[in-house]
C-alpha cells in the first residue's frame, strides 16, 4: 500500500526558503480546538494537543482500514491572536488566544470524524475532546516564511515577514498562523522548524 505524504502534495508543509513568499492556501478540513493562555504553562493547551493527535491517528487508521488509503498525520498548527494585540508586545501571555489544529485529508468525512471521536472517548480520558470540532478553513492569499530556532526567538522572523508584506503592497488580515514542522521533544531548540503564515489582502 502506497503512503501519501500530504506535506508534499500541496507544497504548503514542505521545507522552503527562509525568505518570505506569497502562497495560495485552499480550503481544507481541520480538527480544531480553541483556548486561551500561554502554551508553555497552559494545561488546556497540552490537553488540546493530546486530543487532536489522538483523533487524528484514530482517523488515519480508520481510513487505512476502510478505504485502503495510507497517509502520514499532518503537523500541529496554531492560530494566535488577542483581544488587545498590545498583549503580545507587553508579554501578557496569559491573555493569548489560540486555535490548535491539524489538517485532515479530503478522505475524512463528518461521519468518520464522529466515529473517531467516539473511539477516542472509549480509549482514554481526553478533557479537551468535547471542545473539538471538524471544520473547513480557507485562508486564501498569504505570506509565509520559515523560522529556524526556538519559538521564543520568532520576533525578527515575524518582523521580516511583515516588512515583506508591506513592501509588496499588501495589508495584514486574519490571524497569525504557525505550523510546527519539528517535534520539540526530539529536536534541539536551535533546529526547530516553524512555518509562519500571515493572510494578506491588497491595499
Amino acid at each position: 500500500m502506497e503512503k501519501t505524504d500530504y506535506k508534499k502534495v500541496n507544497g504548503l508543509y514542505s521545507p522552503f526558503t527562509k525568505e518570505p513568499v506569497i502562497v495560495k492556501v485552499p480550503e481544507m478540513n481541520y480538527l480544531m480546538i480553541d483556548g486561551m493562555g500561554y502554551p508553555g504553562t497552559s494545561k488546556e493547551y497540552a490537553e488540546s494537543i493530546e486530543a487532536l493527535y489522538t483523533v487524528s491517528y484514530t482517523l488515519k487508521f480508520m481510513i487505512k482500514k476502510e478505504k485502503g488509503i495510507d497517509y502520514g498525520v499532518l503537523p500541529l498548527e496554531g492560530l494566535w491572536w488577542a483581544d488587545d494585540m498590545t498583549d503580545y508586545i507587553k508579554g501578557n501571555k496569559d491573555n493569548w488566544k489560540w486555535t490548535s489544529m491539524i489538517m485532515q485529508p479530503e478522505h475524512v468525512t463528518e461521519e468518520q470524524y464522529e466515529k473517531a471521536i467516539e473511539a477516542a472517548r472509549k480509549k482514554k480520558s481526553l478533557p479537551a475532546l468535547p471542545k473539538m470540532r471538524f471544520e473547513k478553513y480557507a485562508e486564501g492569499e498569504c505570506a509565509q516564511i520559515m523560522h529556524i530556532g526556538p519559538y521564543s526567538a520568532e520576533g525578527p522572523t515575524i518582523e521580516k515577514l511583515h516588512s515583506y508584506i508591506k513592501e509588496k503592497g499588501y495589508a495584514l488580515r486574519g490571524k497569525h498562523h504557525e505550523i510546527y514542522l519539528s517535534d520539540p521533544r526530539k529536536s534541539a531548540p536551535e533546529k526547530l522548524k516553524t512555518a509562519i503564515r500571515q493572510p494578506v489582502s491588497k491595499n
